[in-house]
């Protein structure tokens, strides 16, 4: 029976990170892992030629001092480890209100100008949005906890009324963070979009793996371990109600062994750690979460292409592609619905990303096109996989048609492709409903207080390092690591 001072179940981007400022910090940390490799969303692989990002499009410049991300990944040792691209602009938008395409850039000058350019007669609202905006995400905190706090719908109907067009040129993205622009947090949001617009948008050369593998590296480098294709089986609580060990297999369930510990953490969602503990622990657990509800999930079609997508009229690193029928903001959440039906001519909102237009270092040929949006669980039913696998099928191809109205002839260069749902997310990441997010970034109640979201959970010795312990996207998962390790590194 071997003993340490943490053991971190989940090797994704949170567990990782916390695992690696505490491994660098003295501590003796297991890193183990069910899956074949490091990373959990943070992961790149390969379908035969075609290169697959797994979630990772873009996030905010962690080298930019002023990012939420800098302090922590500095301190794990990762921030040089690997290298940090420009994407450009933050999106170009079409479709939906707009007339023609805008270009949002990605730094607030330029984008100020950009936007009152485009939408003079609405200034003064871009002005006081901007500025409020700058100011929450330029402060060290998390999402503001106003008095009366607002929606992202309340704050720009209450800045630019009817004017659908401006409102779709600032939150095109909206499936970066929620499907409702009616539920999400404003300051939330203020805090997520003015992250990329204080710092820059970037993208990991190469792919997310190649963050993940360095925090993995890191963690070795400093005297923990890190396994694979070992499975948690067991959590053990002391007489005090205090974690104590954990029992992981291998994948078949051979091979159990015993890790002592006085504190776990959990890169993976509550849901997927209150089995794994008796039933009064796992019960206290799911208490401490209630109120708080699993995010959205995305699909994501990867196309790999004959020619770069540029040479098929695709005009930007990344494209949020909105349907005509869309034409309030508000209506951006029907997209995320319609996949529990067979496909028509109408498409979810779509967010595209063309590696090929930066210096990636995605390999190419075939050149790689990522297509995702928002969906949910319950547009896939899993009892009869013969089925969602043809269904799945009918909606890849309707895309694909749909896209080519837009780019002529991309249809027909496809040389490969891979389709994932929020089936395919929920198996592999374990999630509850196959969020992606962890829990959805909603207005916290009018009365009572806001459910708490934090690495800390209700049962002692027991923490959170992943999407669920804060705010989902990559610089939450980060924050959360980072606050994990401190809280562990405060009590010891």
């Amino acid at each position: 029976m071997a003993r340490y001072d943490v053991v971190v179940i989940g090797a994704g981007l949170g567990g990782l990170t916390a695992a690696a400022i505490l491994a660098r910090a003295g501590r003796k940390v297991l890193v183990i892992e069910r899956s074949n490799s490091v990373g959990g969303a943070a992961s790149s692989y390969k379908s035969g030629d075609l290169f697959i990002e797994g979630s990772l499009q873009e996030t905010s410049n962690p080298q930019d001092s002023r990012d939420p991300k800098h302090a922590v990944l500095t301190r794990a040792g990762v921030l040089d480890a690997v290298k940090w691209i420009p994407a450009g602009a933050l999106y170009e938008v079409r479709g939906g209100p707009l007339e023609k395409p805008f270009v949002l850039p990605d730094n607030f000058a330029a984008a100020r100008t950009a936007l009152t350019k485009r939408f003079p007669a609405a200034r003064a609202g871009i002005q006081q949005l901007l500025d409020e905006m700058e100011s929450i995400a330029s402060a060290a905190a998390a999402a503001s906890s106003d008095e009366a706090p607002q929606s992202l719908s309340q704050k720009l109907d209450q800045l630019f009324g009817d004017n659908e067009a401006v409102k779709c040129a600032l939150a095109a993205n909206l499936s970066y963070f929620h499907d409702d622009p009616g539920s999400l947090w404003w300051s939330f949001f203020a805090r997520a979009q003015g992250s990329y617009l204080l710092s820059g948008g970037r993208f990991v050369q190469g792919g997310s793996q190649r963050l993940s593998s360095a925090l993995a590296r890191a963690v070795r480098t400093a005297g923990g371990e890190v396994m694979v294709r070992r499975v948690a089986s067991r959590i053990a609580l002391d007489p005090q109600g205090r974690t104590s060990a954990i029992t992981h297999t291998a994948k078949d369930g051979s091979d159990a062994q015993i890790a002592e510990c006085t504190r776990i953490i959990g890169g993976a969602a509550p849901a997927a750690l209150a089995p794994l503990m008796p039933e009064d622990a796992a019960a206290k657990l799911t208490r401490g979460h209630a109120g708080l509800t699993p995010s959205i999930s995305l699909f994501a079609l990867t196309l790999g292409l004959s020619k770069p997508p540029r040479e098929y009229g695709v005009t930007a690193y990344s494209t949020q592609l909105l349907p005509d029928d869309m034409q309030r903001l508000a209506d951006y959440g029907r997209g995320a619905t319609l996949m529990a039906d067979e496909p028509t001519e109408r498409m979810p909102p779509m967010s595209i990303v063309d590696y090929a237009a930066i210096d990636s270092g995605v390999p190419a040929p075939p050149y790689v096109l990522s297509v995702f949006g928002p969906d949910w669980l319950s547009n896939w039913d899993s009892s009869d996989l013969d089925a969602y696998r043809e269904k799945r099928g009918r909606w890849q191809q309707a895309m694909l048609r749909y896209l080519d109205k837009f780019y002529p002839g991309i249809a027909s260069g496809v040389v490969a492709s891979s389709f994932n749902t929020a089936l395919s997310v929920r198996q592999y990441l374990n999630a509850p409903d196959g969020a992606v997010y962890g829990f959805a970034p909603t207005l916290p109640p009018l009365n009572g207080h806001a459910p708490v979201r934090s690495p800390r959970t209700a049962v002692s010795g027991l923490y959170l390092a992943s999407a669920f312990a804060g705010f989902g996207g990559y610089t939450g998962v980060v924050q959360s690591g980072g606050a994990c390790a401190d809280m562990i590194l405060g009590e010891t």
